[in-house]
């Protein structure tokens, strides 16, 4: 057996007012996983993450290799997470590390803006390594869908890539 995976999602902002109230209330996970490497070494942010957390759920911030270590561990079993990442290329590292998102896809909450990148949504800013990443995952099965709130229409990832001029690597 292995953890109940609720949500897997990618947002560069990690726990939030909708992730923390919203999302929490709709996929009633018992623990919220922050699986991000630079965020675990970062002691400020990961207790700012702890205090965010709803009442009644547990937050947790670890490594990418900690989630892929303790994913399998029947000692968490009972775990019924909310996967967040910061970057798609740590949801593509844990899609690598055999971690199986089949039930829930990847929700795209949030990426920020910066230099070299393209919006391919109003809050969706991607560049050719979040591509790449986003292309690695998808290879993988998995659906990537963009909504901001449960209540929101799912839309479909990967056509933006492509009409906003990232093309899938040719393997």
């Amino acid at each position: 057996m292995t953890m109940e995976i609720r949500l897997a999602r990618i947002d560069s902002r990690l726990l939030h007012g909708q992730v923390a109230t919203v999302w929490t209330r709709s996929v009633n996970p018992n623990r919220i996983l922050v699986v991000s490497d630079t965020v675990a070494q970062d002691t400020l942010r990961k207790m700012l993450i702890v205090q965010a957390t709803p009442p009644g759920v547990k937050a947790n911030v670890i490594t990418v290799d900690k989630m892929i270590e303790i994913y399998r561990n029947p000692l968490f079993d009972g775990v019924k997470p909310l996967v967040l990442t910061d970057t798609p290329q740590n949801m593509a590292r844990l899609v690598a590390g055999g971690i199986d998102f089949s039930a829930t896809g990847v929700d795209i909450g949030s990426l920020a803006y910066t230099a070299g990148m393209v919006m391919v949504t109003n809050a969706i800013a991607v560049g050719p390594a979040e591509a790449d990443a986003l292309y690695k995952i998808h290879a993988a099965g998995l659906p990537i869908f963009a909504q901001k709130v449960p209540t929101d229409k799912k839309v479909d990832v990967m056509p933006l890539l492509t009409k906003n001029g990232f093309e899938a690597p040719v393997n």
